[in-house]
């Protein structure tokens, strides 16, 4: 066990790795799925993806506030993920009946689970973790997480390679099996750790908050960066393009999560060390560069590349920019505050995704450069003089405390 790591944190890597188990055995299908057996267009392809994203961020601030005002994180991380759990079945059946329409039903449902558990399940890996190793808690969970994206993709190229005649829809009805399992994990391993009760002179948490200074500084500049984060089903479609089977496919999209699995706990711990803002400024500028590779580059060989940098990115920013939140703002305002990042997150990514959907046949410099995607790179690149005003703050030395932590820390 690494030190710093709770109990809690551990079974929320469990259930989040059997969580992406499921999802990720259907990430890299969805797009072929959407585009192939359901007859749709990328414009459509990008419409649902974003709206679906839309649904899961946008309604992440409501979650997390209420799971402030009540005061506990537990209910809400089983609700949520019981939700995706269910949906994945009613993907599959849009193969079979209405097509796209059931399918954006079902995406929209696994995503308004994720909107329902995510701050609250952040929140309450930070309430079990001290300051001074909260980096490489959620880069720990990240890590988990990205190993059920690991096998995902390869359960489902076992699956496609062993009965190659089959339908993709039996890939969703194969992935309840996992999604059931977290749903058990959740309900029966987690431990909440309610917030401070309101008192007489204290009430509790409204939706509408006072959050500290730095974090608004956060996140005015992930709001202009989530306006060039459009889908990740993007990447893979281009990757297709570029000349990849569809087993090559997966492959690749396997090696950005191997890179990202790997990294996570290791970054998540270096900005324990020397500072949050570093290391998601790293990320930001992977993005940009990954962006701007997948935009120019022509060559087959180019998403072999680029996706295991896109993994170092993720691994850069995703449990770290958590980690910082937790940081700058109080125990009890922290579901709230992970929400509403994650709102304007996902507001900014169904934009960028209905955008780069409709924008995705624009070629400029003699049809070299896909306008879609040089986007994303320049709204990362914009993004960081504005990230760069936040205030810089290290860990706590080992051992201390932010009073956050209860005695479920090991």
């Amino acid at each position: 066990m690494l030190r710093g790591i709770s109990r809690n944190v551990v079974v929320l890597g469990l259930v989040a790795f059997c969580t992406d188990l499921a999802s990720e055995m259907l990430y890299p299908v969805i797009p072929l799925f959407v585009v192939g057996t359901l007859g749709s267009s990328p414009a459509l392809l990008g419409l649902i993806e974003g709206l679906a994203e839309g649904i899961s961020s946008g309604l992440r601030w409501v979650g997390g506030a209420w799971s402030d005002r009540t005061g506990r994180r537990k209910p809400f991380v089983v609700a949520g993920y019981s939700l995706s759990a269910v949906s994945k079945p009613v993907m599959g059946l849009a193969a079979f009946a209405l097509g796209w329409p059931l399918f954006l039903i079902g995406r929209g449902a696994d995503r308004l689970g994720k909107s329902v558990r995510t701050a609250a399940r952040d929140a309450l890996i930070a309430d079990s973790t001290n300051l001074a190793y909260r980096g490489v808690a959620f880069g720990f969970h990240r890590a988990l997480d990205t190993c059920g994206a690991v096998a995902g993709p390869l359960v489902a190229l076992l699956i496609v390679r062993s009965w190659p005649g089959s339908s993709l829809a039996w890939l969703f009805c194969v992935a309840f099996i996992p999604g059931l399992l977290s749903i058990l994990l959740a309900a029966f391993g987690v431990r909440d750790i309610p917030c401070a009760a309101p008192t007489a002179d204290r009430r509790a948490p409204g939706l509408f908050q006072s959050f500290p200074r730095p974090f608004w500084h956060l996140l005015a500049a992930f709001a202009v960066f989530s306006l060039g984060n459009s889908t990740d089903s993007f990447l893979i479609l281009r990757s297709k393009e570029l000349g990849l089977s569809f087993p090559q496919v997966i492959l690749a999209y396997t090696l950005f999560n191997v890179t990202y699995a790997a990294a996570a706990t290791p970054l998540g711990r270096l900005s324990d060390r020397i500072g949050r803002k570093r290391v998601v400024m790293g990320g930001w500028v992977t993005y940009a560069a990954v962006y701007a590779g997948f935009a120019w580059f022509q060559s087959p060989i180019a998403p072999w590349v680029l996706m295991p940098a896109y993994g170092l990115y993720h691994a850069l920013t995703e449990g770290v920019t958590k980690a910082l939140v937790s940081d700058i703002v109080p125990q009890q305002q922290r579901g709230g505050a992970m929400g509403l990042l994650a709102t304007v997150g996902g507001l900014g990514q169904l934009a960028a995704s209905v955008l780069a959907g409709a924008l995705w046949s624009v070629r400029l410099l003699d049809g070299r450069l896909m306008l879609a995607l040089a986007l994303g790179a320049a709204c990362a690149l914009v993004a960081l003089p504005i990230f760069a005003t936040i205030p810089a703050r290290r860990g706590t030395p080992a051992g201390a405390s932010d009073n956050t932590a209860s005695s479920d820390q090991k």
